[in-house]
């Protein structure tokens, strides 16, 4: 059963994700994936002609590595990792969750060293910026218990909402969104401990749908740097570095947040410290999945929440929503705004677009849940 689910992922980020052509190369670099999974791709690769290439690595070998790392050595493993990189078209990450705490223990040091010099110049600038590329998660027991169910239930809900969802017919619904933020100036977010105003003047909104990430649906921008003032209290855990930050708040003054607390405010504030872009924002953008309902800490699932936002410090994309921020992390922190969740509200030029987490205004309700579920 799982093989003939593989099978019909693979087609999927094969033929939609990366749309990949005859001749082209394309780099599969899975973390703790089982092998069978890794097939499929390989066999829907060469189905289409493509060139397969394999970077195989897991979560508890890579602690190690990091745990004693040296700044000339992450330099060398990044000069070879981006060489290759460059050789490519495509890139496929599949990265299986074996234990979410594994880099729990890895120095801060340790971990900017890898954030600054092999994550940023590797990821950050090359794969984001010149390939074909989408990420994906492996259906594992630590994910299922991470979103509070059954082994095997998580396995239906990861098949359904990564090859449950009529990709093409989702991208063209989200048009009037992407449309009605390009034009839109000022934002105001309201909720429970949030009061947030910014500007989403001159910068792009570009539409995720399937081809970035799986599973996907959300349409991001980016704010104006300096013009975000007020209050954001996030309620999705996250993990970063190891740690699972939960109830992040930040207060901000023209742009940069001058207040950051949490269950560990010394830890976020080390995160907020990596570089000056870290306290700016990086991304806002709106989650629209239908089936993904409430956080499980993964956030190529959380980020797409329905009637979620997320408000990201870090980097922004330089090539498609740019406001200028540039920082080594790029740190994707959720807001849920249904009813279940507290629920908020979104006003675009002061006019109510979204409350509680469902489009009040008629060229965007396709985009609640039951006009995207198949």
């Amino acid at each position: 059963m799982a093989d003939q689910r593989y099978e019909k992922l693979a087609k999927v980020l094969v033929r939609y994700s990366t749309n990949l052509k005859k001749g082209e190369k394309v780099l599969i670099e899975h973390t703790d994936a089982p092998d069978d999974m890794i097939q499929a791709f390989i066999r829907e690769i060469y189905a289409v002609g493509g060139i397969p290439l394999l970077e195989q690595k897991t979560q508890r070998i890579q602690r190690e590595l990091f745990k004693c790392a040296t700044e000339e050595q992450i330099k060398l493993i990044a000069d070879c990792e981006l060489y290759r990189m460059k050789k490519v078209k495509a890139w496929i990450g599949i990265r299986g969750l074996v234990n979410a705490k594994e880099l729990s223990d890895v120095p801060t040091d340790k971990m900017k060293l890898y954030e600054s010099l092999w994550l940023k110049p590797v990821h950050l600038e090359q794969r984001v910026r010149h390939t074909k590329w989408v990420i994906l998660r492996v259906p594992t027991a630590s994910m299922a218990q991470m979103a509070k169910m059954s082994t095997d239930a998580f396995e239906d809900f990861y098949f359904d909402v990564c090859t449950g969802v009529d990709w093409k017919k989702a991208s063209k619904a989200m048009d009037p969104l992407v449309n009605l933020m390009n034009k839109t100036d000022k934002v105001q977010i309201k909720g429970p401990g949030t009061d947030l105003k910014f500007s989403i003047k001159g910068i792009p909104a570009i539409k995720c749908d399937g081809h970035l990430n799986m599973p996907d649906l959300e349409v991001f921008t980016a704010p104006v740097r300096n013009s975000i003032e007020g209050v954001i209290q996030y309620n999705a855990p996250s993990t970063n570095r190891g740690f699972t930050y939960e109830n992040v708040r930040f207060v901000f003054k023209k742009g940069k947040i001058v207040e950051a607390t949490a269950n560990n405010s010394q830890k976020l504030k080390e995160i907020l410290d990596t570089d000056e872009g870290a306290r700016h924002i990086g991304e806002f953008a709106l989650g629209l999945h239908p089936l993904i309902k409430q956080p499980m800490d993964d956030i190529l699932f959380d980020e797409k929440i329905n009637g979620s936002f997320h408000f990201t410090p870090g980097n922004a994309y330089e090539d498609e929503a740019d406001n200028g921020n540039r920082s080594a992390i790029h740190w994707d922190l959720v807001c849920i705004q249904t009813p279940e969740y507290g629920g908020g509200e979104i006003y675009f030029d002061g006019k109510l677009i979204r409350k509680d987490g469902r489009f009040v205004i008629d060229s965007l309700k396709g985009l609640n849940p039951e006009k995207l579920v198949v």
